[in-house]
């Protein structure tokens, strides 16, 4: 996706082009919107939407609370009054009135959120600015909403037609489903009117003999394409020579499967992440899209496709874990980029191109990963930890399947700062090296309470203690817990 300008005017730009540029370069920062008679602020982290705040009075929370029904306007004026005596948040005296359960306060505000960031969709003429860097420290809500699900919901309020009719492309244009799984695999919750016209889009018909074909007036039909071309979903078939019979990506993808959403429960999902983002680093592309040798380019699409749907840095939204978003993120870069040099090598008929660092190490003879290991020992023994460290993540590299590297570097990792997610991978991969060494889990509980998660330090000391009955470390970490 080509940059856009930091700073410009909407007309210009457009949001969804400002929007789907920030998710998908998961950039961090503010996106201030500056109308005559308003500014609207975006809160973005690692590219997703997590807060939002405006100057308009209408957008207040009280204001909000009243239009959905949740306060009524005695209650309204009576928190008002409050307001201008004691200066608290509108919010806050409302619960303190009994007027609102804490629940109720919380649905509020992320509803008021949502409704901010949906008003800017029908915006036509603004200023906007993208300040790059930290949000502050006080907006703390999470949304838990995808970038594709908000605009969605946004562009459904658009009900302007010169406005739809002058940002669709012509009526004689040909849409398909778009040829980006980041697109096509997005959390976004469909209505049913919408999937029913995602069924008539083959990829031969044109927009016109789509809205023909449809069982709706031809407004609400133009209106559901530009929602799906909005999102990403559907985008413009190009026009390639008679003689040229390439199949797309999507055509071998059914439409059931794309609206389907992947059922897992969050451990499942969690603990599939976990074990794809540690082998991530040494497979080769093949390996990582499980193809064999002689794949075509049929095989590597259907490969490709099935995995970033089950990676699709999306699905993060369904589990409580934030650390889950950039292992997610790690996976789907990785297939994209082993699907893009095994395409290229298929199309050029000859062999995937092997990466330099698989290069590297048939150059040279291999290291003495015995002797890196004790090395690494005594660094750790000195106190010198980062050295230590760095000499065991050797080791890992040079032996993957060995359980008790990875449990040492896990120990590395956790005496040096913001290393603890690296630490609890390390001790993971352990785990699924030897299931049944008790300390492994031991050492993954001791990760956890340090990072204050007692629930999951607990689970997993009795993990070990299953495994153990007399494991020392766990029954230490047990009773640490309990103080």
């Amino acid at each position: 996706m080509n940059e856009i300008p930091l700073a410009g005017s909407i007309e210009e730009t457009g949001l969804l082009r400002i929007l789907i540029h920030l998710n998908r370069h998961r950039k961090s920062g503010t996106l201030v919107i500056k109308a005559p008679v308003f500014t609207k602020k975006v809160f973005i982290v690692k590219g997703d939407a997590v807060f939002a705040s405006s100057t308009y009075e209408d957008d207040r929370l009280g204001e909000m609370l009243l239009k959905a029904g949740k306060i009524t306007m005695e209650q309204y004026d009576k928190s008002v009054e409050l307001l201008k005596k004691t200066g608290k948040r509108q919010g806050a005296i409302l619960v303190e009135l009994g007027f609102l359960m804490p629940k109720d306060l919380f649905w509020g505000v992320k509803y008021q959120v949502r409704e901010i960031i949906y008003s800017l969709f029908l915006l036509e003429t603004a200023g906007y600015e993208f300040i790059e860097g930290d949000i502050p420290s006080h907006e703390v809500i999470t949304l838990k909403m995808s970038i594709g699900n908000l605009i969605y919901e946004g562009i459904k309020r658009v009900d302007n037609w010169t406005r739809i009719k002058n940002e669709m492309p012509a009526t004689d244009i040909v849409l398909k489903l778009s040829s980006d799984p980041a697109s096509i695999y997005q959390d976004v919750e469909l209505s049913q009117q919408d999937r029913k016209m995602l069924s008539l889009v083959d990829g031969r018909k044109t927009i016109k003999e789509i809205i023909d074909n449809a069982w709706m007036g031809s407004f609400e039909a133009m209106k559901t394409l530009y929602v799906l071309c909005s999102i990403g979903v559907l985008e413009e078939k190009e026009k390639a020579p008679e003689t040229e019979k390439t199949a797309e990506p999507w055509e071998d993808i059914d439409l059931e499967e794309i609206l389907q959403p992947v059922s897992e429960d969050e451990d499942t999902l969690i603990r599939k992440v976990d074990e794809m983002y540690l082998k991530i680093d040494f497979l080769s592309p093949r390996e990582l899209l499980d193809v064999d040798e002689d794949a075509d380019e049929d095989t590597l699409k259907k490969h490709y496709y099935r995995l970033t749907r089950e990676f699709h840095p999306d699905r993060y939204f369904s589990v409580a874990d934030p650390s889950v978003k950039d292992k997610l993120t790690a996976v789907f870069d990785a297939i994209n980029q082993a699907y893009t040099i095994l395409s290229e090598s298929v199309k050029k008929a000859g062999p995937a191109v092997v990466p330099f660092a698989e290069k590297k190490k048939s150059l040279t003879p291999k290291p003495d990963t015995g002797k890196i290991f004790r090395q690494g020992i005594e660094e750790f023994k000195k106190g010198n930890y980062r050295n230590a460290a760095d000499l065991l993540r050797s080791t890992v590299d040079l032996e993957p399947g060995n359980a008790k590297y990875w449990s040492y570097l896990a120990l590395a990792l956790t005496k040096l700062p913001n290393k603890a997610a690296d630490a609890e991978n390390a001790l993971l991969q352990a785990i699924k090296l030897e299931p049944e060494n008790a300390d492994h889990y031991a050492n993954l509980g001791l990760v956890y309470g340090r990072e204050g998660l007692i629930n999951k330090a607990r689970e997993t000391f009795g993990k070990a203690l299953k495994l153990d009955r007399k494991n020392i470390k766990a029954k230490k970490g047990i009773e640490n817990l309990k103080g």
